[in-house]
């Protein structure tokens, strides 16, 4: 009689400490999950402060604070509220722009090289905005709204060309790698065909810049954001399945092929409107989420660590664009290529030794 409850409980012990561990991992995975996006945005709020405080006219952190609540002097307010403010709430967004887009690109397909800066997305704003601005002398709003156009346009071309009853990671990385070099010969030919101090200014531009940007460009960017993130967080719940591979996400249930293309327009959107705002910023959205799949491991995705990650980075690198160097203001883009540069060099040579047996 007593048999019978001893080979239950040796039965269910297993499985409740099986439940439990599960349960356990989560709850771990769960509290790093919050304490690196605390630490991120703790370490960007910092950053942030710091790049309204440091500049040719030091303020102390109290006074920063006190103009930002509607206090302070006459030249306090220029300084920090339309001089440095603008600046770097620019800096925030585009940083969470490009990396949210590269998170989606390189979780969807499955790919560290699928970044739009690589695969032509940032190079088909850039050829539109150029000849936008030195064939017709577009500016403002419109040249933004050209850039995006040109964004959207290349994003479209390269799923198009990259279409063979469906999407494979690799071919439509090689397709937009070539379609990248082809429109960035288009660029630096029109460039070449343009007045020297035009192309001066469009260089400036290509190379990533957020010097001498104001409220003009921060509102565009911030408006589109606030269109832009919900729907990737939207489009985002079809990211796992996705992940498990195509079959296995249809037999989940997911609609593949639409998910897959809901996630990579609002992908390029959001790399459109950042190269929009600042420029084709480069190398933030290649290595933004890779560092923070690596600070929140097993988290998939980890896409809000991204876009973190991604404003860090570009806060960070713009503060040593303005202050690496005396008397000069570096483009924040020559600094991220700077960061990530090495990486990408240091991704090839890994993948090459895999390639070769290594």
């Amino acid at each position: 009689m007593n048999a019978a409850p001893v080979g239950k409980e040796a039965t269910a012990d297993p499985l409740a400490d099986a439940v439990r561990q599960i349960h356990a991992v989560r709850g771990r995975g769960r509290r790093r999950s919050v304490l690196v996006g605390a630490g991120l945005l703790v370490a960007a709020v910092a950053v942030f402060g710091l790049s309204l405080s440091v500049g040719d006219m030091v303020m102390p952190m109290a006074k920063v604070v006190e103009t930002l609540l509607g206090g302070g002097d006459g030249g306090s307010r220029f300084v920090i509220l339309e001089l440095r403010l603008p600046r770097a709430l620019l800096a925030v967004l585009v940083g969470t722009a490009f990396g949210l887009s590269g998170g989606v690109f390189q979780t969807v397909l499955r790919n560290p090289l699928a970044s739009p800066d690589l695969i032509g997305i940032s190079a088909g704003a850039s050829v539109v905005a150029v000849a936008s601005a030195l064939l017709f002398q577009v500016s403002g709003l419109a040249l933004s709204a050209s850039a995006l156009a040109g964004s959207m346009t290349a994003g479209a071309a390269i799923y198009l060309l990259a279409w063979r009853q469906g999407i494979a990671g690799q071919r439509l990385v090689l397709i937009g790698i070539g379609v990248g070099m082809g429109l960035s010969s288009v660029v630096w030919y029109v460039m070449a065909r343009s007045d020297v101090a035009d192309a001066q200014e469009a260089f400036l531009w290509l190379a990533g810049s957020l010097n001498g940007r104001s409220w003009g460009q921060v509102w565009p960017l911030l408006g589109a954001l606030c269109l832009l993130v919900p729907l990737t967080a939207l489009a985002a719940h079809a990211l796992r399945p996705l992940q498990l591979g195509d079959d296995a996400a249809a037999g989940l249930g997911t609609r593949v092929e639409p998910s897959r293309l809901a996630l990579l327009g609002c992908a390029t959107a959001l790399a459109g409107v950042a190269t929009a705002a600042a420029g084709p910023v480069g190398f933030v959205a290649f290595v933004a989420a890779p560092i923070a799949r690596r600070l929140v491991p097993g988290r998939g995705a980890a896409l809000p660590h991204a876009a973190l990650t991604g404003a860090l980075l570009v806060l960070v690198a713009d503060f040593g664009a303005q202050h690496m160097l005396p008397s000069v203001q570096l483009p924040v883009g020559v600094v991220t290529s700077i960061i990530g540069a090495p990486y990408l060099l240091l991704l090839l040579a890994r993948a090459n030794r895999v390639g070769g047996g290594g």
